[in-house]
């Protein structure tokens, strides 16, 4: 081994912390994390409370991953005695003959594919259910029963936590500069000073793009800022946990998606990939007051009964390749380093991402099928694949 460490990882989010976990059950015994930021900080993609869990997928790349996905949540959640999902259900709603029906047909077929229940569900099944909704008579639906909550932030404070007992080393605010590769090991640059270690996993999510050149990667990395906001409705008791779903509305000229009340008193609701491109130093934790007026707006025309006052707005980045599918690989030629990138819709899989990072630098392998993340795809290699940004149902 190198003088130093049998692996470093680079962020301590919701992927880095669960890669760190996992390297510790997989018995690397020198693991060394470095965070820019504090530990369990709120400035990256994992601070706020809650991300959608789910079945329902646009592609059985994911949907496949599912079973392992909500096992690795459990056995978290059983070493650490944190809950970390909390099953609500879930519904996808779009009005039928749109785009928005076209993906809700790709997401039955790749459920089906992965041979996962769902139903369909009419107009009247959606108003007797969930009769919150103010819908259209041309409104669809569908409905998987294991959607629900993953409390993001639980989820990191708990691999964090189970990684610091296992005796791996966190080292909070320390920024990495960057990276050398060599054959059987790498050298990280910090402000302290190089760090050698034998293997690598790089979880930097919206920072990746400053680290790319290092490590030989030359794909497109767009960045956008988003922002979601809390509404402090006059019924949040019609939007409890047992009574309302997380959903997502796949409108015509956007995505919408919510929760029911979680962690604040308020219901939240968000546009998934609102186009707010920025560069890595533009990002911004403080909301523009635009947002909150459309998804105001949303509310007023479907969900009623959570328009009310804005309690709060939060803000994140997605990263996203060009075909926004997740980087999961080894590099090429440099089979001891290991990159992801989540592209805007990880939270659910950081557990399991974690797992398989572990795997490809203890064992070299993983049980679980992630060609299509690989860095040899197209959206990877070609320069000129034309970006896809919204989650799209694939062709059958």
């Amino acid at each position: 081994m190198a003088e130093g460490y049998s692996h470093i990882v680079i962020g301590a989010g919701a992927v880095g912390s669960a890669a760190a976990y996992w390297l510790s059950e997989a018995g690397a015994e020198r693991v060394l994390v470095l965070e820019q930021f504090y530990l369990v900080h709120t400035l990256g993609s994992s601070g706020d409370h809650s991300r959608i869990i789910r079945r329902a997928y646009h592609h059985e790349a994911y949907t496949r991953l599912t079973d392992a996905m909500f096992d690795a949540w459990a056995h978290v959640e059983e070493r650490s005695a944190l809950p970390v999902y909390l099953r609500t259900g879930g519904i996808d709603l779009a009005a039928a003959g749109t785009h928005g029906a076209d993906e809700l047909d790709g997401y039955a077929r790749a459920m089906d594919a992965a041979g996962i229940g769902y139903e369909r569900l009419g107009v009247d099944d959606v108003r007797e259910r969930h009769p919150q909704w103010r819908v259209e008579d041309d409104v669809v639906g569908l409905s998987q029963v294991d959607g629900g909550i993953l409390d993001i932030r639980r989820s990191v404070s708990a691999h964090t936590s189970l990684a610091m007992a296992a005796g791996v080393e966190l080292r909070p605010r320390t920024r990495v500069t960057g990276v050398r590769l060599r054959d059987r090991g790498v050298t990280v640059e910090t402000a302290d000073g190089p760090i050698d270690a034998d293997h690598l996993v790089v979880a930097a999510a919206s920072w990746l793009g400053d680290l790319m050149p290092d490590l030989g990667l030359r794909f497109r990395l767009t960045l956008s800022q988003e922002q979601v906001g809390y509404f402090s409705g006059p019924n949040l008791a019609d939007f409890a946990p047992d009574r309302f779903p997380i959903w997502i509305h796949h409108g015509e000229e956007a995505v919408h998606y919510g929760f029911p009340v979680y962690g604040e008193a308020a219901v939240k609701v968000a546009r998934d990939m609102r186009g707010h491109f920025i560069d890595s130093d533009q990002r911004v934790f403080v909301g523009d007051d635009d947002e909150p007026r459309r998804l105001h707006a949303f509310l007023a025309q479907h969900l009623p009964g959570a328009a009310g006052s804005l309690l709060m707005s939060k803000t994140c980045v997605y990263d996203m390749p060009a075909d926004r599918d997740f980087v999961l690989d080894t590099l090429p030629g440099h089979p001891h380093v290991a990159v992801f990138n989540g592209a805007g819709h990880a939270g659910k899989f950081a557990s399991l991402v974690g797992s398989i990072l572990a795997d490809l630098l203890t064992v070299g392998a993983t049980p679980h099928d992630i060609g299509a993340f690989r860095l040899t795809r197209p959206a990877i290699v070609d320069p000129d694949f034309e970006p896809v940004f919204r989650l799209r149902a694939q062709p059958a």
